[in-house]
C-alpha cells in the first residue's frame, strides 16, 4: 500500500503543484522521478468516449442516457450498467469516468435533462448510489457532477443559482450527499455556475464546510472543463484539480501564490494528497503502460443496452393522435431534422458501435 504522506514528503512544491491541473485535455502529468503514473479520465455519463473527438474517436458502447435509466426506477439495473461502463472505461485506458450527472430536472427547457435521472432528489440519490457503487467496484472512479446548482444551461458559466439553504440541502445537495455517505464516491466535479453569488469552484461553503467538514468527504474535487477562474481562491476553497490542461491558473502561478503567502504550502500538500489518494484507489499511481484505446464490442454489453433501454421505455397514452390519417403531412424542423441525435450531445456524445 502506498504511503501517501511519505510520498508527499519526497515531492517538491513544484511537483505537488503539477498534479493539481491537467497535463492535457484528459490526463494529469506523471512524475517519473518518483514513479507516479499518469491519471486518465474520460467522458461520459452513457459511455466511455476516450481521448478522441466527440464523434470521431474509437468506437464505444452507447448505453441509455440518465433520464432513461431514471425511468426504469431500478437501482440494480443502474448498478449493472455502471459495472459494464467501468469495463468500457478500462478499454479506453482511463481510470476515471466523468459520471454520473445528478442535477435535478427542475425545468423542461434544460438542454442536459437527458443526462440527469429525475426531477425527484430521492430517486436521483438512490440511482446515484447504485451507479457509483457499480463503477468503483471495478476500481474505476466516479466523478459525480455538477456540484451544485447546475440545473440550467443558459449562461451556465456566469449565472448564479440563488437557493435558500434548506432547499439547497433537501433538493440539490441530496444526491451528492448520498453518493458521498452511502457509496463513498472518489470524485466530484464542481459546476460552472455561481452559488448564491460565488463560483462553485471558489465556494468554500459547499466545497469545504458541507462536503468535507460535514460529510467527511476524502476524495477529489475537479473543475468542469475551463471552469476554474482563479488561482488562490479555488485552491483555498477546496478545488483539488483544474481541468483541462495545460494549466491556466496553477503551475507557476500557484507556486508564486505560495511564495507570496496567498496560499499556504500545507494547503497545496492537502490538495496533492487528495489527488494521490485517487491515484492509489484507481491504480493509476503504478500504471506506466503505453496509452491504448480499444473498441471492445461485447455481446453482453449489447444485450444489457437493449434490456436497459426496454426497462426505461415509458408508455404514453394515445389520445387520438396515432395513427396519422392518410395524406397528412408532418413538418420536422431544426438541425436534428437531418442529423440523428441519438445520445444528446456534448459530454454524452461518442462514436457508437452501431445505431438503430
Amino acid at each position: 500500500m502506498t504511503d501517501i504522506a511519505a510520498l508527499l514528503d519526497q515531492m517538491t512544491l513544484e511537483e505537488q503543484v503539477s498534479i493539481l491541473s491537467g497535463a492535457d485535455f484528459w490526463s494529469l502529468p506523471a512524475i517519473e522521478r518518483l514513479g507516479i503514473g499518469k491519471l486518465r479520465v474520460t467522458d461520459g455519463p452513457n459511455g466511455a468516449r476516450g481521448g478522441g473527438s466527440l464523434i470521431g474517436g474509437v468506437k464505444s458502447a452507447a448505453f441509455p442516457v440518465g433520464i432513461a435509466l431514471g425511468s426504469s426506477w431500478n437501482p440494480d439495473l443502474v448498478r449493472e450498467v455502471a459495472v459494464a461502463l467501468a469495463e468500457e472505461v478500462k478499454s479506453k485506458g482511463a481510470h476515471v469516468s466523468l459520471a454520473p450527472t445528478v442535477n435535478i430536472q427542475r425545468s423542461v427547457t434544460n438542454g442536459r435533462n437527458f443526462e440527469c435521472y429525475s426531477e425527484d432528489p430521492v430517486l436521483t440519490a438512490d440511482l446515484a448510489v447504485a451507479f457509483v457503487e457499480g463503477l468503483q467496484s471495478r476500481q474505476i472512479s466516479a466523478t459525480i457532477k455538477h456540484f451544485v446548482g447546475n440545473e440550467s444551461e443558459v449562461e451556465r458559466t456566469t449565472m448564479s443559482s440563488d437557493i435558500d439553504e434548506r432547499t439547497l440541502r433537501e433538493v440539490y445537495l441530496l444526491p451528492f450527499e448520498a453518493a458521498v455517505k452511502r457509496a463513498g464516491t472518489w470524485g466530484i466535479m464542481a459546476s460552472y455556475n455561481r452559488i448564491n453569488g460565488t463560483y462553485a469552484a471558489e465556494n468554500a461553503f459547499t466545497l469545504t464546510q458541507v462536503l468535507r467538514d460535514e460529510w467527511g468527504y476524502d476524495g477529489v474535487v475537479m473543475s468542469d472543463w475551463f471552469g476554474s477562474r482563479s488561482t488562490a481562491p479555488t485552491v483555498n476553497a477546496g478545488l483539488d484539480i483544474e481541468m483541462p490542461g495545460p494549466t491556466r491558473d496553477r503551475g507557476d502561478k500557484l507556486v508564486a501564490a505560495v511564495q507570496a503567502g496567498l496560499v499556504d504550502a500545507a494547503t497545496v500538500r492537502l490538495r496533492a494528497g487528495n489527488v494521490l489518494r485517487l491515484m492509489v484507489r484507481t491504480g493509476a499511481i503504478a500504471d506506466h503502460r503505453p496509452h491504448v484505446e480499444r473498441a471492445d464490442d461485447r455481446a453482453q454489453h449489447r444485450a444489457l443496452i437493449r434490456r436497459a433501454g426496454a426497462e426505461g421505455a415509458v408508455l404514453v397514452a394515445n389520445d387520438g393522435i396515432l395513427p396519422l390519417s392518410k395524406g397528412a403531412r408532418v413538418a420536422v424542423i431544426g438541425p436534428n431534422a437531418q442529423v440523428a441525435q441519438i445520445m444528446g450531445g456534448g459530454s454524452a456524445q461518442l462514436n457508437p458501435h452501431y445505431a438503430v
